[in-house]
């Protein structure tokens, strides 16, 4: 008899996999952190059961992967809004960073953790401050975390001069180096705040380790301007000289590109994220994302920070990347909703160089799984679930998470998180924040 610890069923199985199968009367079995097996209802007839998870005819789908975000920031969130970029930075966020410290990274990221979670979201990768914190903290909620110290040319708040942020990044992957579910990468903030030696030194360390590098690239049309001014060269067109380009880079935004610049992010298999909230509110521009995709670049999607985007929703994010280029390019077909579906999914794990592991509901892979509840006035009928789920889906909708094999989340309620005394953390913290 085959013996299985978890089995969820009764649902229409969205696997992701490399054929985009659909098993519409599907379940998934996990043993230990694995996915043992994926096939329709009537396969698993007879199997021991320890615990099963009956889907109630909704959506099994692999949990989404949000590609960029610092997740601390909900401790900012909305209290600047309505402003240019550079005006947000450096006159509300950096100003409100110089004053952050260990706990207050921990218990942001704790909400953020909560929020993602509840959302669907079971992989996030974070560029941020105090970033150890942020590795315990999604230990502690045992959500998979991608996370890297931001690194910048001037002393940062936490480590002070530069040298001591590189010697707190490696100290970070040796600590964290065999964990499965938090992996660091090397994060330099952007070409405008990072000099070329601090840029390469950074890939020489995401090289020697083999862990992602993580970078801010041609966020707007001003970045662009003030690299060509210093360097002759744009932002991509920089980093490509430098040897920064690689199947290991995450270009995050990446919205003001020429062809030149599409060219060399497709021939060195750079990866980008697409954060279309957050360019939207700051009025950044639009990412030439079909363009990316048409030339073969993988591209994942992610929401940004709570200050700038203001939620940590990826279903709405979805929502909004296929509708913003639809109108942009006045063209429906543009970005379907499998395309945007792979992009939060298995194409969101390939940028992150996690794809082996998760990303898809495949024999093998950590089990990363959520449960949609459909029965519900906004998802009914449903003739194409993809469409539903980039469309019509909202975070409120995920009824249960499972990531690498925990149940974190079931019928709404959060297994891993006391979300009550993390809501009045952050309240508490908010009111220090008005007060400076």
């Amino acid at each position: 008899m085959n013996k299985v610890e978890l089995l969820i069923t009764n649902g229409i199985v969205m696997t992701m996999d490399p054929d985009l199968a659909v098993i519409q009367n599907g379940a998934v079995a996990v043993t230990g952190d694995q996915i043992t097996a994926v096939d329709e209802v009537t396969s698993f007839s007879g199997w021991a059961v320890d615990k099963t998870i009956d889907a109630g005819g909704g959506i099994i789908m692999p949990g989404l992967i949000n590609t960029h975000t610092h997740a601390a920031m909900t401790c900012f969130r909305g209290l600047a809004d309505d402003l240019p970029l550079a005006e947000w930075l450096n006159n509300y966020i950096f100003p409100a960073e110089a004053k952050l410290n260990r706990d207050m990274v921990f218990k942001g990221t704790m909400l953020a953790c909560a929020e993602m979670i509840m959302s669907g979201t079971t992989t996030f990768c974070d560029m941020y401050l105090f970033e150890g914190a942020v590795a315990e903290a999604a230990k502690q909620a045992e959500i998979r975390a991608v996370v890297g110290e931001v690194l910048y040319d001037f002393p940062s708040p936490h480590y002070g001069p530069l040298e001591k942020g590189f010697e707190y990044t490696e100290n970070l992957i040796k600590k964290w180096q065999n964990d499965p579910i938090i992996t660091i990468a090397v994060e330099p903030h952007s070409t405008y705040l990072c000099a070329p030696e601090l840029l390469k030194k950074a890939a020489d360390i995401s090289e020697k380790y083999n862990v992602p590098l993580v970078i801010h690239v041609s966020e707007t049309e001003f970045e662009v301007s003030q690299i060509k001014e210093r360097f002759g060269l744009t932002p991509v067109s920089h980093l490509a000289e430098l040897g920064v380009l690689s199947p290991r880079l995450l270009a995050c935004h990446c919205v003001v590109l020429n062809d030149a610049d599409i060219s060399l992010l497709k021939q060195s298999d750079t990866r980008v994220s697409h954060n279309p909230e957050s360019n939207m509110k700051l009025a950044s521009g639009i990412s030439p994302v079909p363009d990316l995709i048409d030339a073969g670049i993988c591209v994942g999607v992610g929401t940004d920070g709570c200050a700038s985007n203001n939620a940590l929703d990826l279903f709405l994010e979805m929502d909004t990347a296929a509708k913003l280029h639809k109108v942009n390019r006045l063209d429906p077909t543009v970005m379907d909703a499998m395309t945007v579906l792979k992009m939060s999914t298995i194409d969101g794990a390939r940028s992150l160089g996690l794809d082996k592991i998760t990303g898809s509901i495949e024999p093998g892979k950590k089990a990363d799984i959520i449960v949609i509840d459909t029965h519900k006035p906004h998802l009914t009928p449903m003739y194409h679930p993809e469409s539903h789920l980039v469309y019509a889906v909202r975070g409120s909708d995920v009824d249960t998470s499972i990531i690498n094999g925990k149940v974190v989340m079931e019928n709404r309620a959060l297994k891993t998180i006391d979300i009550e005394t993390v809501i009045a953390d952050i309240r508490d913290i908010a009111k220090n924040v008005v007060k400076s």
